[in-house]
């Protein structure tokens, strides 16, 4: 028993063999077919590695070609650096041709590479889970550093893909018989053609290519197709399949005659070498687009990994349109060589709207390479690459701040609110990028929350907020007198998003972020409640209630509304509004929650909780109320629901207004009477 380890043009492979019999030697001097036979433990891992390994099954055509292009690779090398001349064939050029044949259910692979001696078929062509791709960069390394004032820079890793050495068998997931035809690009003797061909279950034969096929230098490889795999010999099924993973491979591929790979890998290229125009076919061609992009990051980096990233953000998302939520649009390279469609781990989900490809020489793969391996490196890389967009967008907001406001945040602010929700290792930076009116900026004008400090007093330690559906709203709110009368300045948020966002920040440089419907706020007003009182004097009506008479009226509130009030309390904070409701649940959250509530089959209203209701003691509506509870106490109560109904309306939290038609219609009722009695 010999042990035999055999590679292809693209992968070191180990198996331990026997010869079929003992005559080996001879029938080599004579030129017919040898046949070697695997061992029983080497079919169990050839059996594991072409029928479990990969995920799916038109990932053979990824594999072979990555192949191809190590084995052209490996030739330019020879040619470039060692300057070997004796080259076979020297007028191909480098470039790689698939071959499709529906009558015959083949499909071959051909370069016009290194090639294979018949020694060299026996020594490289199949050790399994041992890259002769990696052999060869070892070994090409190796010479580097021995080079002692030759002048001699290279990169020895630069273009090969092969690293593991188990590609080449993926063929035997769709082929009944695999063939590899090979002509080595230098042979000193014996340079006829050979061929490989084995059914990957017991056996392989290498015998001499018959004379009617012709083979260049370079290898071919001929996949016998099964019969539930006939779909790889359709020429536009394994178009599609190139495209997707091999498209930016270094050399031309050819399939029936026909140039596939037009578009080059300009993430490769150094950003100062790209032409507005080449990013601008490059992502019309990976985002399948129409549009111009919006703005672009070409970003390359040495550690932790070396890194090229190609981002791109469109001028528009569908989410807005209804069409469901994106997928990740971001696919993950190794070398030029597609490894993870739409990777949903390279970025963080609220990027979700950047398109482009990021490629890594140094990331870890696993054995099928269809995806990354090591999940704490991806997640470096993930931040490195987040890191670096934040900070994209910091400069473009600094620099372009039109840009930003009118184009990017217009379109892509959701997104940020969704990371600051989500990503709290960003949150910082990304609240950076938030942009809102305020009470102090006209009308469509946004300021940053920076920019809102800059404008705060010294003594101010908070930044306030107020939930409104729209600005004209925002501005009527009884929510915001205080802050008027006090001369601060309130953010004014339009969403529900909005509104968890605020309160997932808490704060923001230091400042506590703080909701205007909060009870209790020290806003230093300054006014002077004698004021009143001494106006009180001077007419005949009652400007306020004093504390005696607050503190009996706030006792009646509550108790006429006792299922619907927790407390009620005088305020400082109302100048032309009667009442508020304070502490309470956001609207617009509690509107979002009750949606979420009715799309998951739950009620179709939430129970309003007890609310904190504060008086304004100087309102007539107020004084009016506490002079005639007791002579009119039906009214008084009818009156007092009503208010308490403004309260909630005022707040966002009235579920349906039509509840308040009855009662309004009484009170105009009693307002017709009152004023024909007159």
């Amino acid at each position: 028993m010999t042990t035999i380890l055999f590679q292809s043009p693209y992968s070191l492979r180990s198996f331990s063999t026997s010869s079929s019999s003992s005559n080996d030697t001879e029938k080599k001097q004579q030129g017919t077919a040898e046949s070697l036979e695997f061992q029983a433990e080497t079919r169990q891992l050839l059996d594991i590695v072409t029928h479990s390994l990969y995920t799916d099954k038109e990932v053979f055509l990824r594999e072979l070609i990555s192949n191809a292009s190590d084995a052209l690779e490996k030739l330019r090398h020879l040619q470039n650096v060692k300057q070997e001349t004796n080259c076979q064939d020297a007028e191909i050029p480098l470039e790689i041709r698939i071959d499709t044949d529906e009558l015959n259910g083949t499909i071959s692979i051909s370069d016009t590479g290194i090639g294979m001696s018949r020694q060299e078929m026996i020594d490289h062509l199949g050790t399994i889970a041992r890259s002769g791709s990696k052999a060869f960069v070892n070994e090409l390394a190796a010479q580097s550093r021995n080079e002692q004032g030759g002048g001699l820079e290279l990169d020895p890793s630069r273009g090969i893909i092969g690293k593991f050495g188990v590609g080449f068998y993926s063929a035997f997931m769709v082929g009944e018989k695999v063939e590899v035809r090979s002509k080595p690009a230098f042979q000193k003797e014996d340079a006829n053609p050979l061929v490989w061909a084995s059914e990957g279950v017991g056996t392989y034969e290498i015998s001499k290519l018959a004379d009617d096929i012709r083979q260049n230098r370079g290898s071919t490889v001929v996949i016998h197709l099964k019969d539930d795999q006939m779909e790889y010999s359709d020429e536009k099924r394994v178009e599609a399949v190139l495209k997707k993973y091999s498209n930016f491979v270094n050399f031309p591929i050819y399939l029936n005659g026909n140039r596939l790979n037009t578009i080059n890998a300009i993430w490769a290229d150094e950003p100062g070498n790209v032409t507005d125009e080449q990013y601008t076919e490059f992502y019309k061609y990976i985002a399948h687009a129409f549009d111009e992009p919006l703005d672009r990051l070409h970003y390359r980096a040495d550690a932790p990994l070396d890194i090229k990233a190609l981002f791109f953000i469109p001028s528009f998302h569908s989410e807005k349109y209804g069409m469901g939520r994106m997928e990740p649009s971001v696919s993950l390279y190794s070398r030029k060589v597609l490894i993870e469609a739409k990777s949903p781990t390279i970025l963080p989900d609220w990027m979700r709207f950047v398109k482009g490809v990021v490629d890594s020489e140094d990331l870890p793969l696993s054995v099928s390479r269809e995806k990354a391996q090591d999940s704490a490196l991806i997640a470096k890389l993930r931040k490195a690459l987040t890191r670096k967009f934040i900070n994209h967008l910091n400069a473009m907001a600094r620099k372009k701040p039109d840009k930003y406001k009118d184009e990017f945040y217009k379109e892509y602010a959701f997104f940020l609110k969704e990371g600051i929700c989500q990503d709290y290792e960003f949150q910082e930076p990304l609240s950076k990028l938030l942009y809102y009116e305020t009470s102090k900026t006209m009308n469509g004008e946004l300021s940053s929350l920076e920019e809102y400090i800059s404008r705060c007093t010294p003594e101010q330690k908070e930044i306030y907020y107020l939930c409104a559906p729209s600005r004209e709203l925002a501005v009527q709110s009884p929510y915001l007198e205080a802050f008027e009368k006090a001369g601060k300045e309130v953010i004014f948020v339009y969403s529900a998003i909005d509104d968890f966002v605020m309160a997932n920040l808490e704060k923001f440089q230091g400042r506590k972020i703080v909701s205007a419907e909060k009870g209790d706020l020290d806003l230093g007003d300054g006014k002077d409640d004698k004021d009143d009182e001494s106006k009180e004097k001077e007419g005949n009506t009652k400007i306020r209630l004093n504390q005696k008479e607050s503190d009996e009226f706030c006792a009646w509130f509550q108790q006429a509304l006792k299922d619907k009030v927790a407390k009620c309390k005088i305020t400082n904070r109302l100048v032309s509004s009667p009442a508020v409701v304070t502490d309470n649940e956001s609207g617009a959250m509690r509107r979002m929650m009750q949606l979420v509530e009715t799309q998951e089959g739950g009620a179709q209203s939430m129970e309003l909780p007890k609310q904190q209701v504060e008086i304004n003691p100087k309102h007539p509506i107020i004084t009016g109320l506490y002079a005639i509870r007791e002579k009119e106490p039906e009214l008084a109560k009818v009156l007092a629901e009503q208010i308490f109904d403004n309260c909630l309306m005022a707040a966002g939290l009235l579920d349906d207004g039509r509840s308040m038609l009855g009662r309004l219609n009484d009170i105009l009722l009693c307002v017709v009477k009152d004023a024909e009695s007159k």
